[in-house]
């Protein structure tokens, strides 16, 4: 009785959706893994981990299902890198580097690894590559893998290409000074060419962006999720989407 209800419910949900006033780009902190593992007798943080991949493979169907052009994952940051243990970092790369090449494979989605590729072990990085060029040619939902991200190092890194385009080209400190505006850095983002997130969703209660599309979020809306990301259910995307559009958007004002 309890999953018939939960059925109407997001039937429900899914009719009172406005196609028009859909979010294009959606993005999400895939947070609460490890706590939903750690709520488990016997459950270890790999499994968690591989819980939370699975959800995404979820998560990017429901996508799909009502129309959303582009989909970004924050899936490790570069915090992860250094904070995070050896063992579970092993773990979660090998989690990750499976989840690309299995989404890859599917043919169903346009993957791009958004990041600091440099701070990547060699032989994971090659894995995320590969899985990018094998879905080069897909026409499907285009899914962002933001590994080994900051949002501040992407702006960061920006900021380091535009100067050395412009030492190559002669320009002085002064003339980059007065061409130096908000669309030349979008120009050189990870994210280049792509529509800003219209919506990012946070999953485990936390209320943060945590250095998430720092600057492609300036006019994003926001929604707060408690369920930890592998409990993230239909019912809980379908609310997100129908508070997005219940916002009245006013882009900065």
């Amino acid at each position: 009785m309890r999953n018939l209800l939960y059925r109407l419910y997001e039937r429900s949900l899914e009719n009172s959706l406005t196609l028009e006033d859909l979010p294009r780009h959606i993005g999400v902190i895939l947070d609460g893994n490890r706590r939903w593992a750690e709520r488990k007798p016997g459950t270890t943080t790999a499994h968690g981990h591989a819980a939370g991949a699975a959800k995404v493979i979820e998560f990017l169907g429901w996508c799909q299902d009502i129309g959303v052009n582009v989909a970004t994952l924050y899936l490790l940051s570069t915090d992860n890198l250094t904070k995070r243990g050896s063992t579970e970092l092993g773990e979660l790369m090998d989690v990750i580097g499976t989840l690309a090449g299995d989404l890859a494979a599917s043919e169903s989605f346009k993957l791009q690894l958004v990041g600091d590729r440099e701070s990547l072990p060699k032989d994971f990085l090659k894995k995320l590559e590969d899985a990018e060029k094998a879905s080069k040619k897909a026409t499907g939902l285009h899914v962002n893998l933001a590994v080994g991200y900051g949002g501040r190092k992407e702006i960061a890194d920006a900021m380091r290409l535009i100067l050395k385009k412009h030492a190559k080209a002669g320009t002085s400190v002064e003339a980059l000074a007065d061409l130096l505006t908000p669309e030349l850095i979008t120009e050189h983002l990870y994210t280049v060419g792509q529509p800003d997130p219209d919506l990012v969703i946070r999953t485990s209660g936390e209320q943060r962006l945590s250095g998430f599309l720092l600057w492609q979020s300036a006019n994003s809306e926001f929604y707060f999720e408690e369920a930890l990301w592998p409990d993230f259910r239909r019912v809980d995307f379908l609310r997100a989407i129908r508070a997005f559009e219940r916002r009245h958007r006013r882009f900065g004002a």
